[in-house]
Order: C-alpha cells, then structure tokens, then sequence
C-alpha cells in the first residue's frame, strides 16, 4: 500500500512543480479511484484564475465529480502535496472522499491534524481517513524552498 501511495503523491508532485513552474504556490493533488486508477489531477491556479478557491484540491474536486458525473466521489483517495486547508477540507468531507494522503504539514492553515482535524469531528457526517507524511520530505521541501526564494533578494552585479 505504502507503494502505491508514493507512487501517487509522485503524481501530485510533478502538479506541484507545474504550479512552480507559473509562478503558484507549489501544491498538487490527484483523486484517485478505488481501482487504482488517477481521476482526476489538478495543480494551484489561483493567481493565474484569478479565483481563491482555485487550491489544486478544489480544482481536482471539480474534474473528478465532471468526469464521473457525481458530486460525490465515494472510495476515492485524494492525494495532495500539502495538508489541506480549511475550505479544501470541507469540499472533501462534502464530497465524501474516502481517504485524504498528504505530504507537508501546515501548521498555518492545515485542517487534517496540524491546526484543526475536521475529520475526526464527530459533528459532522463524514469522517475520511487521514494519512499524513507521505513523500513529506520532498514535499515539504518543495514549498519551503519555493518561499525561501520568493523572500530573496534579487542578485545583482555590483560591477
């Protein structure tokens, strides 16, 4: 299983540096059937949409539940490169998503274990299961280095 989940996240990886790579916070994510097959993909877009609900969560969201026709996406697993925000966490639970596989903790805005867990919320109707840490290095690093360089001087010649 542990494979399986590593070769996924790899997917959302290589959203992540496609987000990277247009100047958006590095986050992908994929959704994933209970076949194994990948659904959906999707990658931050919210500078280039213009849209603050366009998190790779939400964008995958929306393709999984246009292709299989339903706004429910029972036995999926959505994989993300970051833990999940708020707002993602919601639309999950709304969407029923089985199961959520992350990469990085956010302590500023995670809401699968870092600063809420709304899926252990006995309030609400769904709970999906919650896997953290996997490719969390790479992840992590991913982010943190996209930040690191965003808080950079520009260098210059001094000639």
């Amino acid at each position: 299983m542990l494979e399986d989940h590593i070769r996924f996240m790899n997917i959302a990886l290589d959203e992540a540096e496609k987000a990277k790579f247009q100047n958006e916070v590095p986050v992908g994510a994929v959704i994933v059937d209970e076949k194994g097959e990948v659904i959906a993909s999707a990658h931050n877009m919210v500078i280039a949409l213009s849209d603050p609900t366009a998190h790779a969560e939400m964008l995958a969201l929306r393709k999984a539940s246009t292709r299989l026709a339903n706004y429910r996406l029972l036995n999926t697993t959505l994989y993300v490169t970051i833990e999940p925000c708020i707002m993602c966490m919601g639309a999950l639970i709304h969407a029923r998503i089985k199961r959520v596989v992350y990469g990085a903790k956010d302590s500023k805005w995670g809401a699968a274990g870092s600063l809420y867990c709304f899926a252990d919320d006995k309030r609400l109707n769904h709970h999906p299961e919650i896997i953290s840490d996997v490719c969390g290095k790479a992840c992590g690093n991913l982010i943190r280095d996209f930040f690191r360089e965003k808080r950079m001087p520009e260098k210059t010649d001094l000639l």
